[in-house]
């Protein structure tokens, strides 16, 4: 039996989310809460909580609540990540990723100030919901999530993986989970990223999945291919059909 192959930038991300998962089982404070969900997941930029290093090692964190979370978005990362890898090279490939990450992070925070901006009137440095007065009890809620709730998860790198694997491999066909036929990539990929647009707006209560953050990752990732691609005068990006 041929070895699987697995390129080095990939197999690296693999290893390293997988033992940011497993030591946040290991450490925990007096109450059993995950002491790394709260130090290396990633806050809003105007909270007490957030610190300089987040928006990197946010990235790497997954909800210690909910295997599916890491489970799918390292196997994107090993189905999509290893063929991106393969075509662009480890140091082509990790600035995407890391960049399509960042990217997703910036347009959470952008709707997050937003909301921020509707409920006081402006973007106040340094307050939080703590300090403000005259809210109701919704308003005080959405800015308790926005000040008090960590993202955390490689999803929205794997978003721009997905767009990115789209544009090149458009004629790809994708198995996707309860449908018994393939569907190619061109056709599925963009229903995805409607879908995640369409609950961004609504809001559904309880919904706790950062839609703008995948939205952030797949808008990144599509500029960069687009720039590459123009960049490199279609050397490195031949459609395939």
């Amino acid at each position: 039996m041929n070895n699987i192959h697995i390129p080095p930038v990939v197999k690296n991300l693999l290893i390293i989310n997988v033992i940011f998962f497993a030591a946040t089982f290991m450490f925990k404070d007096s109450q059993g809460g995950y002491l790394l969900v709260e130090k290396l997941s990633v806050f809003y930029f105007d909270s007490p909580f957030f610190k300089i290093w987040q928006p990197i090692t946010y990235m790497f964190m997954h909800s210690p609540e909910n295997f599916m979370h890491i489970f799918f978005n390292m196997f994107a990362v090993y189905m999509f990540g290893g063929v991106l890898e393969s075509r662009w090279g480890a140091k082509r490939f990790l600035n995407f990723y890391l960049i399509t990450g960042l990217g997703a992070l910036g347009l959470q925070w952008a709707v997050q100030a937003f909301e921020v901006h509707q409920i006081v009137g402006t973007a106040i440095p340094g307050q939080t919901l703590y300090h403000l007065q005259n809210l109701t009890a919704s308003q005080v809620e959405t800015l308790s999530g926005i000040y008090n709730g960590p993202m955390l998860g490689a999803s929205g790198a794997v978003f721009g993986l997905l767009v990115a694997f789209g544009m090149l491999y458009p004629n790809t066909e994708l198995y996707i989970m309860f449908i018994p036929v393939p569907i190619k990539a061109k056709y599925i990929i963009p229903v995805y990223i409607l879908f995640e647009l369409t609950m961004g707006v609504a809001q559904v209560q309880g919904d706790s999945v950062a839609h703008y953050a995948h939205l952030g990752g797949a808008l990144i990732g599509f500029i960069l291919v687009k720039l590459w691609k123009d960049k490199d005068n279609n050397r490195f990006y031949t459609y395939y059909e």
